[in-house]
């Protein structure tokens, strides 16, 4: 294969790729929160740059869903108002977007984002099956899911990251990451990595494999709607996402623990699968 035709094959993978995440819009987003001029909560030095934009954030976002599922009433809200069933591309979409704006944009950008969140946050809200009220924009659960997105995205960074961060870059992330949950409502999120583990540790009592995180991880990791052609990549993707969750969060959904397999082939498999993607979403030099 020579070349040029290499390089076309990558570029039309990476557009897929990136359309599939990102949605029809996510180029003009792109250019529009790379170009606007302005102020910027965090520059391209900052580690929540480096974080966020490797592709281990694949297998780190769903890593990030399956913890927050634990929490009844986190997954209450999900299961009634995320619509992840009817429409899960959609929901990615968002995500992503949500992602970039508040790593990448100028702050004008962040902020009318954040203020977005915030008001839907303040329409979700009802009743869990086990007959306790949730509200979205409740600050504990706020907490539970930052919680477990910041650890998700960092554990699933050093694991399979281009360049894994020292512990100074760590608390570095943490710390970028706080200034974000923090406009979103969260009250004093922890700043350091350590303080994310004790964090988590407290909500451990709080935590439950109910049937709705079941559905939902059943859902995730065995039939989500793909391509026949996309299905293996997908399998490594969340066999890594699984084998990144601490053991304690495992048997609550049901999910296997295979340290020896986990160790050899999912971990060659996770480790092939960023790599490629990284490679594919990685603009050639004529495009870049």
């Amino acid at each position: 294969m020579t070349l040029p035709v290499l390089s076309a094959v990558r570029e039309r993978l990476g557009s897929a790729l990136f359309e599939q995440v990102a949605g029809s819009r996510g180029p003009q987003r792109r250019e529009r929160i790379h170009q606007a001029t302005g102020p910027r909560w965090f520059d391209a030095s900052r580690p929540i740059w480096q974080v966020h934009s490797d592709a281990a954030m694949f297998v780190g976002g769903l890593r990030a869903l399956l913890l927050q599922s634990l929490h009844p009433l986190a997954m209450a809200g999900v299961a009634a108002h995320s619509g992840y069933r009817g429409d899960p591309w959609g929901r990615l979409h968002r995500t992503s977007h949500f992602l970039a704006v508040t790593t990448f944009g100028v702050e004008a950008d962040a902020l009318e984002m954040i203020a977005r969140i915030r008001a839907i946050h303040d329409r979700v809200q009802g009743t869990a099956p086990d007959g306790r009220h949730y509200a979205a924009s409740d600050p504990h659960l706020l907490r539970w899911v930052h919680l477990a997105e910041v650890d998700s995205f960092l554990t699933t960074y050093q694991r399979y990251g281009a360049n894994p961060l020292g512990q100074a870059g760590r608390d570095g992330y943490v710390a970028d990451s706080a200034r974000v949950a923090a406009a979103l409502g969260v009250l004093d999120p922890p700043t350091t990595e350590a303080q994310v583990r004790v964090e988590l540790e407290a909500y451990r009592p709080e935590l439950a494999g109910t049937r709705e995180a079941r559905e939902a991880a059943r859902f995730m990791l065995l039939t989500p709607p793909l391509p026949l052609a996309a299905r293996a990549p997908y399998g490594a993707l969340a066999a890594a996402a699984v084998a990144s969750l601490p053991r304690w969060a495992r048997w609550p959904l049901r999910l296997p623990y295979l340290p020896l397999a986990e160790a050899t082939v999912v971990r060659l498999a996770g480790e092939g699968l960023v790599r490629g993607i990284r490679w594919v979403l990685t603009p050639t030099p004529d495009a870049a």
